[in-house]
């Protein structure tokens, strides 16, 4: 394949939704910081193997470390086809590394030299990460929002999971960064994405948007857990009107025992995210916090950091953040359970001018 056929099998990231098979060649670590949406990693060096070639570059020669990549992407080209056999003549995905260099080039050349029709990403992932930074800046400016406010536990995320079950457009950040927005809101057992990854499905999810029609979401503060929202978005949803979500205490109290049991199962969870606390309520105080917590008065422990922590830190965010907030059309709730979220879902979407299905 001579040079010039060879760069006509290159594509921009423009043209990334058009594949059905994508192919990330890149090591597991680069890719799980992050990835094109729907990727799926089969790596021609491993993280082990990248960095050996890595060193052979910086501590002998370009052309030795060639010499040795080429070798083991050979053999990994090798076993990925291996793997491949009941791939169809018509296989046709788009092919990326970190620059749309040699890896790429290497998987895409063979590929093509079989009868694939394999593409390559012109800039690989470097240029897709450009191509999502730009649009995160202009996109959500394009979405008409309604920002679900409501103290904490007053069943913000519930109502977005009825909305979305009623057929509303719903941006459900906290789902996207793996984190329930506040203080104790780590999630056992789930990571945090990276900041590019909470990016990137940010934008894919504003994709699937449809721009007539609003979208509900959450009224969120810059930072989710250790990922920030894009400021574009941050600006787009505080101009935006908002719907107030009103739970007497009690119930609010038994939702957060709900949704928070692993720290009913295990208190000793507690320790680091109580002691931030410190410099804000003071020592005396976050220690009787936890000695509530682990003489397992549940009911008081969660009533207390509502009423001295939580609820007075939302006030002063809301009000200073989201200016509609006093104008916000509000949604009284007697009960947590599915069919009065339900229902209040539904009456918020006929006014929104959303269709349920």
């Amino acid at each position: 394949m001579n040079a010039g056929a060879f760069a006509s099998n290159r594509v921009g990231p423009g043209a990334i939704a058009s594949f059905a098979d994508i192919i990330d060649v890149r090591t597991p670590a680069e890719y799980d910081e992050d990835h094109v949406p729907g990727a799926v990693n089969a790596p021609v060096l491993s993280n082990e193997e990248r960095a050996h070639v890595g060193t052979l570059h910086a501590k002998s020669s370009a052309f030795q470390a060639r010499k040795a990549g080429a070798a083991l992407i050979s053999r990994n080209i090798a076993t990925l086809l291996d793997a491949w056999r009941d791939r169809p003549r018509e296989f046709a995905p788009l092919v990326y590394c970190w620059r749309g260099g040699q890896r790429s080039r290497s998987l895409a050349h063979v590929m093509n030299e079989i009868g694939w029709r394999a593409m390559q990403l012109d800039g690989g992932y470097r240029a897709y990460r450009r191509d999502v930074v730009e649009r995160l800046n202009t996109l959500p400016a394009r979405y008409s929002y309604r920002v679900v406010c409501g103290m904490t536990g007053s069943g913000k995320s519930r109502m977005l999971g009825a909305l979305r079950n009623e057929g509303a457009q719903v941006l459900d950040l906290e789902g996207l960064a793996c984190h329930r927005g506040s203080l104790l809101g780590d999630l056992p057992g789930e990571p945090q994405p990276s900041q590019k990854l909470f990016e990137s499905r940010l934008l894919q999810t504003l994709r699937g948007f449809d721009e007539c029609r609003p979208v509900f979401v959450e009224s969120e503060s810059r930072h989710i857990g250790r990922v920030q929202v894009p400021p574009s978005m941050i600006d787009a949803m505080r101009a935006s009107p908002c719907v107030r979500m009103d739970l007497p205490l009690d119930l609010r109290v038994a939702l957060l025992k709900d949704e928070y049991v692993h720290f009913v199962d295990d208190p000793s969870r507690l320790a680091a995210p109580l002691a931030a606390l410190v410099p804000v309520h003071g020592k005396t105080q976050v220690e009787r916090w936890h000695a509530i917590a682990h003489r397992g008065e549940w009911d008081e422990f969660v009533r207390a950091l509502l009423v001295v922590h939580y609820d007075p830190a939302y006030r002063r965010a809301i009000e200073r953040n989201f200016p509609n907030f006093e104008h916000a059309q509000v949604v009284v709730l007697d009960s947590i359970a599915e069919p009065a979220l339900r229902a209040a879902a539904h009456a918020l979407i006929e006014p929104a001018g959303e269709s349920t299905p």
